[in-house]
């Protein structure tokens, strides 16, 4: 398959056909993000996505799931993507979805008639990354929408039909008594916008971004392993809504842990609080295991 720069995707579309429709991230300005940083956002020509997807037809025979690269295909102009999803499934008679990280500014520009219709057309999965719920550290990190806009986002994707996955940071405020206080303000903000799945992951400061100079020049103090996992607790105690999948076993969790809120919340609290307690390192991944 034909691809421009490093690919990215979650980890849950490890089997999924990955198709490059946009270079880059239409947005780009996150301070903790070096995803995209050595690429010029665009779309790319309808000529070449239309010409992978035949070269991965015949080089896959039939696929179950696509995901759209790279970090905001939904800012694509709507029509065009749903010729893309045309093509897709006319190409692949088993497949059941199409997924894409979404932008919150992009997804506040189409209209939810677009987003409905995307999601009938077979764009039924969203990958959006809130970050926080604190509306001071959504500034502060240039996500470029505030809190109630990252709400309406959210709200928007998942009243269009969509499986809505929310990725937030862990250790997104650094040391102190903000770090509870974005945990808080994630939770009530996950409460509001009801995604299926919360994905939770540990902010990695990555050289050339903007948080990795703050980390460098004492501008910015992570929180350590044990800090990490009682931001971690915070946000799953205040967690109301059910059947929620939390997804914490990304490679950057010095803690993995998986579960349905709310049963098993207390399973999953007793756990934190074992390893906080105890502080036992034994009992968190090891460091160089550690990763983005």
């Amino acid at each position: 398959m034909r691809y421009e720069g490093a690919i990215f995707r979650p980890f849950s579309e490890a089997d999924s056909y990955l198709l490059q429709c946009t270079i880059g991230c239409s947005h780009n300005r996150c301070t903790f993000c070096g995803m995209y940083k050595d690429k010029r956002y665009r779309v790319r020509p309808m000529d070449d996505i239309l010409t992978d997807i035949r070269m991965a037809k015949e080089h896959y025979g039939d696929v179950e799931k696509v995901f759209l690269c790279d970090g905001d295909a939904i800012a694509i102009p709507t029509e065009q993507l749903l010729a893309i999803l045309k093509a897709l499934f006319s190409a692949f008679p088993s497949l059941r979805h199409v997924g894409s990280y979404v932008g919150p500014v992009s997804v506040l520009a189409k209209s939810a008639a677009e987003l409905s219709t995307l999601c009938k057309a077979g764009l039924a999965k969203a990958y959006l990354g809130v970050e926080t719920g604190d509306d001071r550290l959504l500034h502060e990190v240039r996500k470029g929408v505030s809190a109630s806009q990252m709400l309406e986002a959210g709200t928007r994707l998942v009243e269009a039909g969509m499986n809505l996955s929310s990725m937030v940071l862990l250790g997104l405020a650094g040391k102190g008594p903000r770090s509870l206080e974005h945990a808080r303000a994630t939770a009530d903000i996950t409460n509001a916008m009801r995604p299926r799945y919360l994905a939770a992951l540990t902010v990695t400061p990555v050289p050339g971004t903007v948080l990795y100079s703050q980390v460098e020049n004492g501008d910015f103090e992570l929180p350590d392993a044990f800090e990490t996992l009682a931001e971690m607790r915070e946000l799953i105690a205040g967690i109301t809504i059910d059947d929620l999948k939390f997804v914490g076993v990304h490679a950057s969790n010095y803690l993995p842990l998986n579960g349905t809120l709310q049963k098993d919340r207390a399973a999953m609290l007793s756990r934190i609080d074992t390893v906080i307690q105890t502080r036992d390192h034994n009992l968190l991944r090891p460091e160089h295991m550690r990763g983005l």
